[in-house]
């Protein structure tokens, strides 16, 4: 786990879960947008490990690397250098077809903006996953329905985006990144977009699903009442870990 403090940091707790407890492992990852014009270095020599069935925030200003570094350990994004482990294996030894057909069996996202395809009804939003890696329409369709009852929407699963809330978005867009029994959900900003109410129903509705289920969950936040919810906040600044809290919400 990365502890790169300075000495104004804050003092990091020593009890952090072993490399070899780890879902996700980053090891010494960079990562710099060069444009040409302009070169940032988005994340700089960063060591993370992620237990599994822990539920983690990241948390700093806006530009200190927050969603880069979500991109990267998710695969979603490269890097320039070091390595990432996902369940124990190195994202590098994996194709670009291995790391998407991997993304899609063992990870779900949630983004702040729901993603949803607004001519579907939330059933069809969450099915498509499965549709998509062929997973039988009827067997889809069951998971959806009950991917959607498990985040309280199995009455709405009938209804397209329009008719329901922010927070019922955020309920699908939950159930959806739940429907192919991941091992790991990745949310950027998940409450980003929504009033205080909604974002506390969507935290503690992650919170239970953590610990009824086990789910892992690494969750870039600006909002401090959601890191408070999480096992652990990482706090990053200039693309590098400055500090981090156990909380013992557990």
């Amino acid at each position: 786990m990365a502890a790169q403090a300075t000495a104004t940091a804050p003092r990091v707790e020593e009890t952090a879960p072993t490399a070899s407890a780890g879902i996700v492992e980053a090891r010494a990852v960079s990562k710099t947008y060069d444009t040409g014009a302009v070169r940032v270095d988005a994340l700089r020599a960063i060591d993370l490990t992620v237990a599994a069935g822990e539920m983690v925030a990241i948390m700093g200003p806006s530009g200190s690397g927050k969603t880069t570094l979500l991109n990267c350990l998710s695969g979603l994004d490269s890097i320039d250098d070091g390595e990432i482990l996902i369940e124990g294996t190195p994202l590098s030894q994996m194709s670009d077809r291995a790391r998407t057909d991997y993304r899609a069996r063992r990870m779900g996202f949630v983004f702040q903006f729901y993603n949803l395809m607004p001519v579907l009804t939330a059933a069809e939003n969450v099915e498509l996953p499965l549709l998509l890696a062929r997973v039988d329409q009827g067997e889809a369709r069951r998971r959806a329905l009950d991917a959607l009852a498990l985040v309280g929407l199995g009455e709405r699963a009938d209804h397209v985006p329009d008719a329901l809330s922010g927070g019922e978005r955020q309920r699908v867009t939950i159930a959806r990144s739940l429907v192919n029994d991941p091992a790991i959900v990745w949310a950027d900003e998940p409450t980003g977009d929504l009033d205080t109410e909604n974002a506390t129903e969507i935290v503690e509705l992650m919170r239970r699903l953590n610990r009824e289920r086990g789910l892992t969950f690494l969750i870039v936040t600006h909002d401090i009442a959601v890191g408070r919810k999480t096992d652990r906040i990482v706090r990053m600044l200039d693309g590098q870990i400055r500090g981090e809290e156990l909380l013992g919400v557990r």
